[in-house]
């Protein structure tokens, strides 16, 4: 798609949107919705989550419906979002209107999920580890704008793309809980269990901080930041460590191992997830916030499936009553974690439920893709555009 910009005009960030800075105090307002920062999902208009103004403390910030409520603290999580309703929300964000004489409101959200926005939106952020936008910076930051009788067929060709995602995402949402009806399904059926620690596993911890003046290895190491849904790894942004051969060889990864995470965790998400390698080449390892079991008799229980269930545990927060918090950091309680019953069946019936699992992960799997083909080329439109 080509557009032709030869009769577009710059303009300043202020005079197509207004700051709208209307404070409200949390247990004064009769409003019912807080946003914060940790409501608004990077690369996406929709909020789906909220919190209440009764559980929160100190000034916030005034929303309507149709505002963009945008995260100026760490520009770099690029979360902006459209406002469905009233409510309020957390000074870390800017509330901003459009000014239609200049853009169109259905146009307006778009602009903020632009390379060319965030980009300068990070370069105007100051302060050292919660950089932050000033309203006066980001005001006289010039940008270029279509013509307004071009902007609402524009629009419209962003929201149908944004509308085929967030369909995408319903069905997503709807094979998940298939997925989870599927696994409780499985598991639930196998009368006969047997405490983790007593199955044929090996297990071990993950690597420490290496000393100098010691012969190392460049290994590639997984940390719980790489864990990703299903139990997938992030592999694209792993980073390579130099690691102590003796400590290497006792520790480097294998096809069938399940890295389990023993400290993270945030507010809305306990510790406990699990991820599986199935990689053959490479050097690969796990960081000291993880640990590893190691089926070492596939005789007796398969691996996947043990991850399958480890899994299905986290999943239906069956690990949150054996961690604890400090710091602000949540940790497994790993002798209790061990104690965990494991259903065990007939191997050929594990065989059975891993396939099963399989083939439901790869219909959500063409879901994940359509959704990412879907919103690369909505990504490329928005840049286009801005």
């Amino acid at each position: 798609m080509k557009i032709d910009k030869s009769k577009w005009k710059t303009y300043r960030f202020e005079e197509f949107a207004q700051n709208i800075s209307q404070r409200v105090e949390p247990q004064s307002t009769d409003l019912d919705i807080y946003v914060g920062l940790e409501h608004l999902d990077p690369d996406s208009l929709h909020i789906k989550r909220y919190g209440s103004p009764s559980s929160v403390e100190g000034t916030k910030l005034k929303f309507y419906k149709g505002n963009i409520i945008f995260g100026k603290r760490r520009a770099y999580q690029r979360k902006a979002a459209l406002a469905e309703c009233d409510g309020i929300c957390s000074a870390h964000a800017m509330v901003l209107r459009a000014k239609t004489d200049f853009i169109d409101e259905r146009l307006f959200p778009f602009f903020f999920h632009a390379k060319v926005f965030r980009t300068r939106a990070v370069d105007i952020s100051v302060g050292g580890l919660s950089p932050t936008i000033n309203w006066k910076d980001l005001a006289k930051q010039e940008f270029l704008l279509p013509p307004k009788e071009e902007q609402a067929r524009l629009a419209e060709l962003l929201w149908a793309a944004d509308e085929v995602v967030e369909r995408e995402k319903e069905v997503k949402e709807r094979l998940n809980v298939c997925r989870q009806s599927l696994m409780k399904e499985q598991f639930v059926s196998v009368k006969s269990t047997e405490m983790l620690s007593n199955l044929p596993i090996k297990e071990i911890n993950g690597l420490w901080k290496t000393d100098e003046n010691v012969e190392t290895i460049d290994v590639n190491v997984i940390r719980s930041t790489e864990f990703a849904e299903y139990g997938n790894i992030h592999f694209e942004t792993l980073e390579t460590m130099p690691v102590k051969v003796s400590q290497y060889i006792t520790r480097k990864l294998y096809p069938n191992d399940i890295i389990v995470e023993r400290s993270g965790g945030s507010p809305d998400q306990a510790v406990g997830r699990v991820c599986f390698f199935e990689k053959i080449d490479g050097e690969y390892s796990f960081s000291n916030f993880t640990s590893c079991i190691r089926v070492s008799d596939e005789t007796n229980i398969k691996a996947k499936y043990l991850f399958y269930y480890l899994q299905f545990l986290w999943e239906m927060k069956g690990t949150d009553r054996i961690q604890n918090q400090t710091t602000g950091i949540r940790n497994l309680d790993y002798e209790l974690y061990k104690r965990i019953r494991i259903p065990i069946c007939h191997i050929k019936r594990q065989e059975e439920i891993i396939i099963d699992i399989d083939n439901m992960q790869k219909i959500i799997y063409c879901h994940d893709n359509q959704i990412i083909r879907t919103n690369q080329l909505k990504s490329a439109l928005i840049n286009q555009i801005f």
